[in-house]
């Protein structure tokens, strides 16, 4: 029986519901874009800096904006605690909370979106990604867990030292 009936409603057990419904209903939706130009977390970090910092001259909110040609359609799902995540020298490496999307129309008519995060880049455990254009999503169970979470030793070393390491299957 897929359901049990309690006072007149069904209940469905989790067991039954199909994997795609339980991704969406119980994990948030991320996204992973290139870091283009970016060699390292650390010329990320002081891209998104200097950008806050702009904005703190202007008087405006500190946040980081990326607009890209496509908007996302499962934004629902990205805004319930999805992040962008970053692919810098052919890894995942980095990401920032995803806060808004907006799309809008550039001066030319052509549809756009602002991809609006926190102006905060957090390290992740690096995970190779072949190059691609665009955007894709990513599951929430695909996505590397943040740098802090694996230990002092691995926040503490040496990004390229780290990128080494795992390159040599070593991490």
């Amino acid at each position: 029986m897929r359901g049990a009936a309690l006072n007149g409603t069904a209940l469905l057990s989790k067991r039954y519901l199909s994997s795609r419904i339980k991704a969406r209903i119980l994990m948030p939706l991320h996204l992973v874009k290139l870091a283009v130009g970016c060699e390292s977390v650390k010329d990320l970090k002081a891209r998104v800096a200097e950008r806050a910092q702009q904005a703190k001259k202007l008087k405006q909110t500190p946040r980081h904006l990326h607009i890209t040609r496509m908007t996302p359609k499962r934004d629902a799902e990205l805004m319930d605690g999805g992040s962008l995540y970053w692919v810098i020298r052919g890894e995942i490496a980095a990401r920032e909370k995803l806060i808004g999307i907006e799309p809008f129309r550039d001066k030319d008519g052509i549809g756009r979106c602002r991809l609006v995060m926190q102006p905060k880049v957090i390290a992740v455990v690096p995970r190779p990604m072949r190059a691609f254009q665009g955007w894709r999503y990513l599951p929430a169970n695909d996505a590397p867990p943040d740098l802090t979470r694996a230990g002092t030793g691995l926040v503490e070393m040496p990004e390229e030292l780290r990128r080494e390491l795992r390159e040599l299957g070593l991490l």
